[in-house]
């Protein structure tokens, strides 16, 4: 799989979820702190949990492609968490692929 497909995926549906313009989201990286702040969908980071496995299962269901996201703190900027994101479905596809 991709990640030129992917990546475009994962941003259209974290941003959907959380609500924020894709723009906002990764134009000024916000961190995770920030978008739990701009988000009239989170509260807390339990909702921000949520957003991310909504977004992996949508992953999961659209492209076959599981992935599971280490814990990180809430001052890591979307940016990291993205390529964590693509690091995780790509161990994924070679995963499967062995």
């Amino acid at each position: 799989m991709d990640n030129s497909l992917l990546s475009p995926f994962i941003c259209a549906k974290f941003s959907l979820h959380v609500g924020i313009p894709e723009s906002d989201l990764f134009g000024e990286d916000l961190s995770l702190a920030a978008i739990i702040q701009r988000s009239d969908k989170l509260t807390n980071s339990v909702d921000l949990m949520e957003a991310f496995a909504r977004t992996a299962n949508s992953l999961r269901k659209e492209h076959g492609v599981r992935v599971r996201l280490p814990t990180l703190s809430l001052e890591t900027p979307i940016s990291t968490v993205l390529a964590v994101f693509l690091a995780e479905a790509e161990a994924s596809v070679r995963g499967a692929a062995a």
